[in-house]
């Protein structure tokens, strides 16, 4: 079935002139363009070095003002004009509602910390948009603009952390399909956001000084509280110890997460952090550092990326949120679908819903999965 068929996924017309490709199939390349920096840099390097570059921008719902289009996109259509390369917008509205904002909406109604940004990457950009991009333009290799590295190796094909260990995304994109990986290429996986702004204003994009993106693209880079309409996930509630005595009122789970410690309306003796969230009674617990953080990370959902490094007791680097280093651990338990890692030193506030992502000593994803309670 084509992924049309199921979410109406579209291409629309070109934005200005349409793709005519004059090179075999493995110089083409579509370019996943957000309408920022990043992915108008990772166009022009790719054209300077022989690809033939198609940009490709995603038609999302977004909960603000701005256009048929979507955020952003007007930018990303500019930019390709100024670079010279064909621009096309493909509508993945039905299937953004369906895969990645509902699942958000759920998520926060369990108590639970999504990452939408994870899920668009693994469900709908290296998945339902790659199909109809090869269906459409039988077009084989995928690009964009994050910060990590794809590392050819004999017969193995590795996705490392990026050269600048502040910017590298890999915790955002260990859900590729494990098939799809040798024609996924990343240019900025050895660039600096240094240079990639440098580059973006010698060549005097319209871009080159534009802001990053901090929020949710479909909450309008706004609060992420614009994209949830459960009214029960901002109804008040008890606040509680971690021993179960109320302590004071919380302002509906949907305003914490694991580890929070600002805005929590309570002052204790000593700093506390929201520690545990219970949707069925609408409560938020708060502890003590020691007593939100744990050794022990299980998570569900995996994928895999290098199965052979998968092993039961495995010494390796574990990440459960987006930033900071990895930290040691072993592997202490494996399923068909999950994994638990037994982490040399406490792991502050795992929260469920986020990733744990797991890599060797090398910097390469290993296999990351769904944190669980």
């Amino acid at each position: 079935m084509r992924a049309e068929n199921r979410y109406n996924i579209k291409l629309l017309p070109p934005t200005f002139s349409p793709w005519e490709p004059m090179q075999s199939a493995n110089r083409q390349i579509a370019v996943l363009m957000s309408g920022g920096v990043d992915s108008s840099v990772t166009a022009h390097l790719l054209k300077s070095a022989g690809w033939e570059v198609l940009g490709i921008t995603m038609k999302i719902p977004v909960a603000c003002d701005t256009g048929p289009r979507g955020c952003c996109g007007a930018d990303a259509a500019f930019v390709c004009h100024e670079l010279g390369i064909p621009h096309y917008f493909v509508d993945v509205t039905e299937a953004f509602q369906d895969v990645i904002i509902q699942p958000f909406r759920d998520a926060y109604s369990r108590g639970q910390t999504p990452n939408p940004c994870v899920d668009c990457n693994t469900f709908l950009k290296f998945s339902l948009v790659w199909d109809e991009l090869q269906e459409e333009f039988g077009i084989l290799h995928v690009a964009t603009g994050h910060y990590a590295k794809v590392i050819h190796e004999g017969p193995n094909v590795c996705l490392r952390r990026a050269r600048d260990k502040d910017k590298d995304q890999t915790y955002f994109l260990y859900g590729i399909p494990r098939h799809r990986l040798p024609n996924l290429i990343l240019p900025l996986g050895d660039l600096t956001k240094h240079q990639v702004r440098a580059i973006a204003s010698e060549l005097r994009l319209s871009v080159a000084e534009k802001a990053e993106s901090m929020e949710l693209c479909f909450a309008g880079e706004q609060d992420y509280r614009l994209a949830l309409e459960n009214e029960a996930t901002n109804r008040p509630g008890d606040m509680m110890d971690m021993q179960g005595r109320k302590i004071g009122v919380h302002k509906g789970i949907a305003n914490y997460t694991l580890g929070q410690r600002r805005g929590l309306g309570f002052a204790g003796g000593k700093p506390l952090y929201v520690g545990r969230i219970d949707a069925a009674a609408n409560t938020v617990a708060l502890g003590t550092r020691e007593q939100v953080s744990t050794r022990t990370v299980r998570a569900a959902c995996r994928n895999t990326l290098l199965p052979e490094k998968l092993t039961p007791d495995a010494r390796l680097f574990g990440k459960i949120r987006s930033y900071g280093d990895p930290r040691l651990g072993k592997l202490v338990d494996l399923t068909p679908d999950g994994m638990t890692m037994e982490f040399d030193e406490p792991q502050f506030a795992p929260c469920p819903g986020q990733r744990l992502v797991l890599y060797d000593e090398q910097d390469n994803v290993v296999a990351g999965g769904v944190i669980q309670t």
